[in-house]
């Protein structure tokens, strides 16, 4: 098949990616059926598996291409993904009336994956990314989000000042290991829906984000410097989903 020459190992600047193995397909197909290209199948794939997928394309009117080993081969990341979903990417814009997580600068894909599964998990489906910044439609980041970043509404935006003015109505929250208040004590300013905001894994948020809305920081002992970022956006999404 023609089309089959544009499925190669993933790089950013393609228009489509792919999500590895049945689960996640199914996962993708339930959630973003207009935006399943095709399914991949490998020969090696279980039959009660194939079935499943098979009938799940049908009635969402999503091709199905078999006798693509090489194709498979060729793409995937672990022998023994013999199904693979190409996603053609897709554009949204966050929510004004819900609650977010911003995430400025992440750049471990399986932390970014790990966060979107917690915070929709703990009620956050709305997402901010400031670049630069781990790519979200990188199979890695699908994979370990465990088919949660097909259910959130996600956004990049190229700096912060661009969010805030975005959503000027938003109670801003910066984590900082140097914050202002504990998390434990901190309490909502106000009904108006909140933005829990996070540096980048290695360097934190700049100290400028101090001035910014209520800084917060995470009480933990002085045997580490800090948590790990999903770590502690899962901490922090958690408390604040008790404090509602």
């Amino acid at each position: 098949m023609a089309t089959d020459k544009r499925y190669k190992k993933y790089n950013r600047k393609m228009s489509h990616s792919y999500s590895y193995g049945t689960f996640a397909t199914i996962d993708l197909i339930k959630s973003k059926p207009a935006q399943v290209e095709c399914v991949l199948i490998h020969d090696k794939l279980d039959s009660s598996n194939q079935d499943r997928l098979k009938e799940l394309c049908k009635s969402n009117n999503i091709e199905i291409k078999t006798n693509v080993n090489k194709v498979i081969e060729r793409v995937r990341d672990k022998e023994s993904c013999n199904v693979i979903g190409v996603l053609k990417k897709y554009d949204l814009e966050l929510e004004h009336v819900s609650n977010h997580i911003v995430l400025v600068n992440p750049s471990d894909m399986g932390n970014l994956g790990t966060i979107i599964r917690t915070c929709l998990g703990f009620g956050i489906s709305n997402i901010a990314i400031i670049t630069p910044a781990a790519d979200i439609f990188h199979p890695k980041v699908i994979r370990a989000s465990m088919g949660a970043v097909f259910q959130v509404q996600f956004k990049y935006y190229s700096d912060f000042e661009t969010y805030k003015n975005t959503f000027i109505n938003h109670v801003f929250y910066p984590f900082m290991l140097d914050g202002g208040i504990d998390l434990k004590t901190a309490k909502l300013e106000d009904a108006r829906n909140y933005s829990l905001i996070f540096g980048n894994e290695s360097s934190g948020l700049d100290p400028s984000y101090s001035n910014i809305g209520t800084s917060i920081f995470i009480r933990h002992n002085h045997r580490i410097d800090s948590l790990n970022l999903a770590m502690a956006v899962g901490i922090a999404a958690y408390e604040f989903n008790h404090k509602q």
